[in-house]
């Protein structure tokens, strides 16, 4: 199966210069917990996830009003294009620990975004593979468990 067949098309995106309030609002108003971060001719440069904001700006002190998002963004995100397998994505999405994976064309620009609730929810791709790229996903054996 292609990425293009699953993935999550029409990605709301912003650029280098949003502040992280505007990133952290595309966020709620989409409904999604991860935005693509592009250049001015809309090719991928960074990604921002809601996690970042909390802990690369909230819990650093840092204003999200004026705090830019090519300050917190992860940079040179890892991504597939539409044409790859979805095996493709699940060994990345696997390897890099990563929930989300963005989309690209042939040029860089940011076509759709790969999610672990595209994959679970499409019956052609295996339980296996989904069970095993979640289950690389979450392995947290090199970090402190949290007390209970």
């Amino acid at each position: 199966m292609y990425i293009k067949d699953c993935m999550t098309k029409n990605v709301c995106c912003c650029n280098t210069n949003s502040t992280i309030e505007e990133v952290a609002q595309q966020m709620n108003e989409n409904h999604v917990g991860c935005v693509p971060i592009c250049d001015a001719n809309k090719n991928i440069v960074g990604v921002i996830t809601d996690r970042d904001i909390i802990l690369r700006t909230v819990a650093c002190g840092k204003n999200p009003k004026q705090t830019k998002a090519s300050d917190i963004m992860t940079c040179n995100p890892c991504c597939c294009k539409q044409e790859d397998n979805v095996d493709e994505a699940l060994e990345q999405m696997s390897k890099m620990q990563i929930r989300r994976i963005p989309i690209c064309d042939d040029t860089n620009k940011v076509v759709g975004i790969l999610t672990l609730g595209d994959i679970v929810s499409n019956e052609n791709i295996g339980e296996q593979s989904v069970c095993y790229t979640i289950e690389n996903i979450c392995n947290c054996s090199n970090q402190p468990k949290n007390a209970e």
